[in-house]
């Protein structure tokens, strides 16, 4: 398994893995628009695939924002400013191949380059994703707490907020 930039002809088979992912997972829950400008969003700093034989079986994004309700929150746990977060989103891995060390390869590569760029990594969660949950967890990640999310036409989604590896909890 590799991972690597995303490069734009990723994207097709990005866009499948992540039908696939929604279908199987309902993730993402809201999706406003297509699955390409859910994975190509303008706040993305970088993106990484995972390949395995050939194929795309994972993706993973930095951004430099979340919702206000996750930003707020995780400024208060760290103390530090919301320029300093870095957002990792987007994280699709396969369900035929999970449990190999995927979703943990992607986690890592994004926490390090938001820890190259100065940034304290932090991510949400929908709080019903478990095994999403288990995975952050036994990376390292540090729950700080819970926020509510209205997406759209009004639809609450309750979220689980996390640090990176590293960052004490408050």
């Amino acid at each position: 398994m590799e991972v690597r930039a995303r490069a734009d002809t990723d994207l097709l088979a990005c866009e499948r893995l992540a039908a696939v992912v929604h279908a199987n997972d309902g993730y993402p829950v809201y999706l406003p628009g297509d699955l390409r400008s859910f994975l190509v969003a303008p706040q993305a700093l970088a993106a990484w695939v995972a390949v395995h034989g050939g194929e795309v079986v994972g993706h993973v994004a930095l951004h430099n924002g979340s919702s206000r309700a996750v930003i707020d929150l995780a400024v208060e746990a760290t103390g530090l400013p919301a320029p300093r977060l870095g957002v990792v989103a987007r994280l699709l891995v396969s369900p035929r191949v999970r449990r190999a060390g995927i979703g943990r390869s992607l986690l890592d590569v994004a926490a390090c380059h938001a820890a190259r760029l100065g940034l304290q990594p932090i991510l949400d969660v929908v709080d019903r994703h478990e095994a999403a949950i288990r995975l952050y967890e036994n990376t390292g990640w540090t729950c700080v707490g819970r926020v509510t999310v209205t997406f759209g036409r009004g639809v609450p989604i309750d979220e689980l907020v996390y640090l990176g590896p590293g960052m004490p909890a408050p």
